[in-house]
């Protein structure tokens, strides 16, 4: 690539201090995306004027004899790559970094440009989304890990399996799923999320193997209100849990970040680690990927709204609108208004790009019972093959229970002071300090360590009901 085509023939250095000038940016901004900025003359306009800030190049093809390095660069990378990488250096929320294109690249290189700038568009949506979510529930969740420290009493060894596994969510389509998940039951491993439990059960699913539940908010106790105990339990500490649970053997998920993998290790607790996907259904794709080498056939998970239908017939949430049904407000409305909402929220929307990228990373055996759009339908070749599995499946063959000790009603206690040892310990505590801080003062920056540990104090020995 000649540098000619991107830059002025005569003066790059200028035409760069120009165009910076003209994008008039603020102060604040802690990280830069340049999207292919060529021969890179951006960088040293945007290091003297942001000297604290991070740059990050992102090249769709490698460039020679580059004057100016960014903090961070990648060229020619695929969709996996770029997602990783950004990951791995952008930390701060979305409304700190800026994205700036280079566009003479965009003439240049068109479509390759506009799916580079589209990957980093749809990443500062999804951690956009995580932000918030986050600033929302982050006191919840840490206060809902200690609580439930309290309640382990067993846990759960695997080793993977090569059966199938069905993993259901609570989208409209998996009512029409049930037939086939009916027929395949006693052939294959069943994981299903929380939300489609009362689906399950009023289809007469009797053989659900392990239920799995990450979200932290009191509604989604409903869920687990109906859970009957003869499953198995992956949960993330951080969920919300009833009482019901404290002796169903749990699989413990640990998210990967940095303060909950120090408590597990100091109350040396098995777990398998899956990180925040924002979806609880795509929790569930990863730990049927962990835990069989088989196909995995999903069921319910639509990623959009059918019609004004948001959810599985019966849901867990339908009872409170039914309630709340007169001849001003009947259920029909409610739920138009529901499907609105969500559509306009676009959540659904960015976890459908999320699986779509993530689609490529995972390996070829993942297929839909039912169409939605992102993965391959099972035909009947496949559907055949899921029926005539092993009729007699024994899942003591993949899991063993784990008692913990006596005095496991202290591991409370423990986690919390192997916790605040860690923020004392240099090697850790920029890390911890970093999460914890964005969990229990969003929005904050240089939280004093004397506040943080106080607020990991009350909020870890809080014993006040789900709010």
């Amino acid at each position: 690539m000649q540098s000619a085509q991107l830059h002025s023939r005569y003066n790059p250095q200028a035409e760069a201090v120009r165009y910076i000038d003209s994008l008039n940016l603020k102060d604040g901004i802690e990280c830069f995306v340049l999207i292919e900025p060529g021969q890179c003359y951006l960088i040293p306009v945007l290091r003297e004027k942001f000297k604290e800030s991070k740059i990050i190049a992102l090249h769709i093809e490698f460039q020679d004899n580059v004057q100016a390095q960014a903090d961070h660069s990648l060229a020619g990378a695929d969709a996996g790559e770029i997602r990783r990488f950004l990951e791995t250096h952008i930390q701060c929320d979305a409304q700190k970094i800026k994205v700036i294109e280079w566009r003479p690249s965009l003439n240049h290189y068109k479509e390759a440009y506009a799916q580079l700038l589209s990957e980093v568009v749809q990443f500062i949506k999804r951690i956009d989304a995580g932000k918030r979510t986050a600033a929302a529930f982050g006191t919840r969740w840490v206060r809902n890990f200690f609580r439930n420290l309290k309640i382990l009493n067993t846990g759960l060894l695997y080793k993977q399996s090569s059966i199938p596994v069905i993993v259901t969510g609570s989208g409209p389509s998996l009512e029409k799923a049930l037939p086939a998940i009916k027929k395949a039951e006693n052939s294959c491993l069943i994981i299903a999320a929380s939300s489609s439990l009362a689906a399950l059960y009023s289809g007469g699913i009797k053989q659900i193997d392990m239920v799995i539940a990450a979200d932290g908010g009191n509604w989604a106790l409903k869920h687990l209100y109906q859970f009957r105990g003869d499953a198995m339990l992956a949960v993330n500490l951080c969920a919300a849990l009833p009482s019901q649970t404290a002796h169903t053997p749990l699989l413990l998920i640990n998210d990967g970040s940095f303060w909950q993998s120090v408590v597990l290790h100091e109350l040396s607790l098995p777990s398998v680690i899956i990180g925040q996907k924002g979806t609880v259904t795509a929790s569930a794709v990863e730990l049927a990927l962990i835990l069989s080498s088989a196909d995995i056939y999903l069921a319910g998970m639509d990623m959009a709204v059918k019609d004004i239908r948001t959810h599985v017939r019966p849901y867990s949430f339908d009872a409170i609108f039914f309630n709340k049904a007169n001849r001003l407000l009947p259920f029909y409305s409610q739920s138009f208004t529901r499907s609105s909402l969500l559509s306009q929220g676009k959540s659904l929307d960015i976890y459908a790009s999320w699986f779509k990228s993530q689609k490529t990373e995972w390996p070829k055996r993942i297929y839909s019972i039912t169409e939605n759009g992102i993965f391959d339908e099972a035909d009947s070749s496949l559907l055949q093959k899921l029926y005539s599995g092993k009729k007699d499946k024994d899942i003591n063959n993949y899991f063993k229970t784990v008692n913990y000790p006596s005095d496991s009603g202290n591991f409370r206690e423990r986690g919390l002071s192997a916790l605040l040892s860690a923020l004392k310990d240099s090697r850790y505590a920029l890390n911890i300090k970093q999460e914890l801080e964005s969990l229990l003062f969003p929005g904050e920056s240089n939280v004093k360590e004397k506040d943080l540990v106080n607020m990991i104090k009350q909020t870890a020995g809080a014993d006040a009901p789900y709010e």
